[in-house]
């Protein structure tokens, strides 16, 4: 006769997460952390009256639409490592870099826009959040960057997609909260410019 009984004291299982994939979500934390902040502050002051009420450039969402592709495009990447499809791996990572830098290069531009409207770094606070919110995203983005083009140098100094896959899914992972967060703010400014 076979008993279901527990020993006393018998170890139970333990959950267990990665420490790289720890540390990735404990700084995606302190990122929202950052801009939870700002957006607090950016609400606060604005209530506060003295601000400069301005339009957003439609140049914002072209911008928007550019990131959010390239969170398409990393998603392929990660899919075909899974695939075992290296060159569709190096593609997708390819297009995602171009796109992020599009993605910065388009947001230059739009503080060129800015400037043509009036809407300045200093003198106001409605352009200073404005510009700190887009370049601390720009600045988190830029590491975002910088993370993928080593996966793409990794992915072309392997043989096998499966030597990268955790890694591509660890950048993959950064590279959509980036894009996620990037649609926060963007439908922040929406609301309360």
């Amino acid at each position: 006769m076979v008993s279901n009984v527990q020993i006393a004291g018998a170890p139970k299982k333990q959950l267990s997460i990665n420490p790289k994939k720890f540390i990735l979500w404990l700084f995606m934390v302190s990122i929202v952390m950052v801009f939870a902040s700002l957006t607090s502050g950016f609400v606060v002051r604005q209530a506060e009256g003295n601000w400069l009420n301005y339009n957003l450039p439609v140049e914002l969402l072209v911008s928007t639409i550019i990131l959010v592709l390239s969170s398409v495009s990393v998603q392929w990447a990660v899919r075909a490592a899974k695939n075992k499809e290296l060159n569709q791996t190096r593609l997708g990572l390819i297009i995602t870099l171009v796109l992020g830098t599009v993605f910065l290069i388009s947001q230059i531009w739009v503080w060129s826009i800015l400037v043509e409207n009036q809407v300045y770094f200093v003198g106001n606070p409605g352009g200073s959040f404005l510009y700190v919110l887009m370049g601390v995203h720009g600045f988190h983005l830029i590491s975002g960057l910088i993370y993928l083009l080593i996966m793409l140098v990794r992915a072309y100094r392997v043989d096998k997609a499966s030597k990268i896959q955790f890694q591509l899914g660890q950048s993959a992972t950064y590279w959509h909260f980036l894009d996620g967060l990037w649609v926060y703010l963007y439908v922040f400014l929406l609301i309360y410019h």
